[in-house]
C-alpha cells in the first residue's frame, strides 16, 4: 500500500498487476457502502475532477491530506484531462488505504459508454496496450455510491433531481451495480441540471435527464429536511454557484477546464451540516505540470 501511494503522488501510474489488486480491495470496500453513503463532519465536498492530475493535487495541497482530511468526490474523475489513469488510480489508492476518509460518488462518465467516447478508454489503450485497466475500472464504477448524505441534512449528488425520486429512500433502493441506463432514476440523479428558466421539470439539451427549478428542490429538501443539496457535473466560472434561495449549490474542481476555460475550481469545508466554508483555488501553473506528447482527448461538449 506504501509503495502505491507513494507511486500515484508522483503522478506515475501503476503496473497492471498492481492497479487489479486495487481495484479489487476497492471493490470490496464499495459493496459494503449503501447507494448513500452517510458521511459525518467535518467534511470537504468536491466536484468534477476530469483527469486533471496536477489540478487534484491542487486541490489536496489547498483542502488537506487524506487522511487529516475527509473527503466526498462528486464524480466526473476521468475524461477530457490529460491524466485520467493518473487520477483515478490516486483516488482508488487513497480510498483503499482511507475507506473512511474518502467517498467516491457516481459521475455519468463512470461509465462505459461516455469513458469510450471522452478519453478514458483510450488512454488506458496507450499507457497499457489493452482494455484489461478500462474493464477492471468500470466494474468500480459499477459500485460507486449514488449519493452521500452528510449529518442526515446535506445531500450529495452527481447530477441533480428525478421525477421518480421523491423521498431519500427511494434512492436507497436503485439497483446501482450497472451501467448507467439511458433513462430512469439512476440516469436522472447523474445527469439532470437545476435551471432558473424553470420552475417545474423540462428535457434537458444534454438528451439525458431533466432540468429542475426551485419548486422542485424545495419540495425535495423539504420531504427530507434537507437544509441543501450539493452537485457538480456544470462547469461554473467561479467554481461554486448557489441557487434557489442557497438550497443548492453547484461545486466544480476542475480548474482551466480542459486547459482552456480560465475558470476557477471550489470545494466545499463543511464544519456541519449548517456552517461550511467555500475554498476557491486556481490551476496549476503550465511551468509546474507535465503536458503528454499526444493529446488523449480532444473533446469539449
Amino acid at each position: 500500500m506504501e509503495n502505491w501511494l507513494d507511486v500515484t503522488a508522483r503522478c506515475q501510474y501503476l503496473p497492471e498487476k498492481d492497479l487489479k489488486r486495487v481495484c479489487d480491495l476497492v471493490k470490496d470496500i464499495l459493496v459494503q457502502e449503501s447507494n448513500v453513503h452517510p458521511v459525518s463532519t467535518p467534511v470537504t465536498v468536491c466536484g468534477d475532477i476530469h483527469g486533471q492530475y496536477y489540478d487534484l493535487m491542487e486541490l489536496f495541497r489547498v483542502g488537506g491530506d487524506v487522511p487529516n482530511t475527509r473527503y466526498i468526490f462528486m464524480g466526473d474523475f476521468v475524461d477530457r484531462g490529460y491524466f485520467s489513469v493518473e487520477t483515478l488510480s490516486r483516488l482508488l489508492v487513497l480510498k483503499a488505504a482511507y475507506p473512511q476518509h474518502v467517498t467516491l460518488l457516481r459521475g455519468n462518465h463512470e461509465s462505459r459508454t461516455i469513458s469510450q467516447v471522452y478519453g478514458f478508454y483510450t488512454e488506458t489503450l496507450i499507457k497499457y496496450g489493452n482494455a484489461n485497466v478500462w474493464r477492471w475500472c468500470c466494474e468500480v464504477f459499477d459500485l460507486l455510491p449514488i449519493a452521500a448524505l452528510i449529518d442526515e441534512e446535506v445531500l450529495c449528488v452527481h447530477g441533480g433531481l428525478s421525477p421518480d425520486i421523491t423521498t431519500i429512500d427511494q434512492v436507497r433502493t436503485l439497483e446501482r451495480n450497472v451501467e448507467i441506463p439511458q433513462e430512469g432514476a439512476l440516469c436522472d440523479l447523474l445527469w439532470s441540471d437545476p435551471s432558473e428558466d424553470v420552475n417545474g421539470w423540462d428535457f434537458s439539451p444534454r438528451n439525458a435527464g431533466w432540468l429542475f427549478g426551485q419548486m422542485i428542490t424545495q419540495k425535495f429538501n423539504l420531504i427530507n429536511k434537507l437544509s441543501l443539496i450539493c452537485r457538480a457535473h456544470q462547469l461554473v466560472a467561479e467554481g461554486f454557484k448557489f441557487m434557489f434561495n442557497a438550497e443548492l449549490v453547484t461545486v466544480w474542481s476542475a480548474p482551466n477546464y480542459f486547459y482552456r476555460s480560465g475558470n476557477d475550481a471550489a470545494i466545499l469545508e463543511f464544519e456541519d451540516a449548517l456552517n461550511f466554508t467555500t475554498k476557491v483555488f486556481h490551476s496549476v501553473p503550465l511551468e509546474q505540470r507535465e503536458v503528454p506528447e499526444r493529446i488523449i482527448s480532444p473533446y469539449f461538449l
